[in-house]
């Protein structure tokens, strides 16, 4: 399975994009926000759940980008808050909330299917 992270907006640092997938009948898409200095190339990366030694728990992590390593997917609300990560990213001001409950719902969605092959495909 791969999801979709369409990149749709670049302003000064930040790179916007929307991200979605399909958990339990329910259709999540959400906004997504990159460091430009940062980015990630465009391609199609495993997605895997691992553990991360900073939030100290496991998270999705976009696998095999070029000459990096523990890129993953969490909240924040400025690009300083990524060094390579997607965040999830919800216009001028993130709703705390609704960013931690989409993640809870990625996590479980990476969960269910990281005994297959998972993808996300970043596209430009």
């Amino acid at each position: 399975m791969t999801i979709p992270l369409h990149r749709t907006e670049r302003k000064g640092k930040a790179v916007y994009g929307t991200l979605g997938f399909v958990l339990n009948d329910k259709q999540y898409v959400f906004g997504t926000m990159e460091n430009a200095d940062y980015i990630i190339p465009a391609g199609k990366y495993p997605l895997k759940m691992t553990w991360s030694p900073k939030f100290k728990k496991n998270m999705p992590e976009i696998c095999d980008v070029p000459e990096r390593e523990g890129i993953r997917v969490h909240c924040g609300t400025a690009p300083e808050h990524s060094l390579g990560c997607v965040l999830f990213y919800e216009g001028k001001q993130i709703d705390r909330v609704m960013a931690l409950e989409t993640l809870k719902a990625f996590i479980n969605f990476n969960d269910k299917y990281n005994e297959e092959d998972l993808f996300i495909e970043i596209i430009d």
